[in-house]
């Protein structure tokens, strides 16, 4: 699924207090986590290195820029950026290619959301060519557009890509709920003033104001994403 990236807008849609839901991709919909870093561990092994575990919290969840960037000059690796992203792609891709195990509860909610015609939209740091495939096995169809973290000047931890995802479903921030599963992403979807859910899946989430924390996607469904709208949590 190609999506265009649409101007930032205030423009609002019109109907229920809940405009729109925002979903992350890796570790919130797609139990993938895990794959990035074990892609990360094989290939700086083939460069002779071995990644400290402690180092997982640091680049899981993030963007690519930061995670790379970290490894590359905590490990003083002979390679380029460049070439470290085409590599964790390469391998990101095989593995999904092999398995792609869904997050309890994943299926359900798109199909509600569906079923319900509530906008929604795939919100990931991951690259285009990432999400592409990933949205083959979801079902695109079940997304009004996707944004991609090469496709925006400023991922996660910035808000950029849950603002420009609600301009072009014609939402109101304030009124979309967002789910997510790392701090990163929580960050993100609180700077653009959204209401989040928060499934941990790597480290624990601390609650907070607009912020609920769930254990599942199974705890979410449509009647409780619109009472986060009207408790004002």
């Amino acid at each position: 699924m190609t999506s265009t990236v649409p101007a930032l807008g205030t423009r609002t849609a019109e109907g229920s207090a809940l405009q729109a839901v925002l979903l992350d991709m890796d570790g919130t919909l797609v139990d993938t986590e895990g794959f990035w870093w074990d892609v990360e561990v094989e290939i700086f092994a083939g460069l002779g290195h071995t990644l400290d575990d402690s180092w997982r919290h640091v680049v899981v969840g993030g963007p690519m820029t930061r995670s790379a960037g970290f490894l590359i000059e905590a490990t003083g690796a002979d390679i380029t950026f460049a070439e470290l992203s085409v590599l964790l792609n390469d391998g990101f891709e095989d593995r999904i290619g092999r398995a792609l195990p869904l997050m309890p509860g994943a299926a359900r909610l798109l199909s509600e959301l569906s079923a319900h015609e509530i906008p929604t939209a795939l919100v990931s740091a991951s690259h285009r060519r990432i999400i592409d495939r990933v949205l083959a096995s979801l079902g695109a169809h079940h997304f009004a557009l996707s944004i991609a973290g090469d496709e925006v000047e400023r991922t996660k931890p910035h808000p950029d890509p849950y603002l420009i995802a609600a301009a072009g479903l014609g939402a109101d921030p304030a009124r979309c709920a967002v789910v997510e599963d790392t701090a990163t992403g929580v960050a993100a979807a609180e700077a653009a003033g959204c209401h989040v859910v928060a499934v941990p899946s790597i480290a624990p989430i601390a609650p907070g104001v607009r912020r609920t924390i769930v254990t599942s996607l199974e705890e979410v469904d449509l009647p409780f994403l619109h009472g986060l709208m009207s408790n004002g949590r």
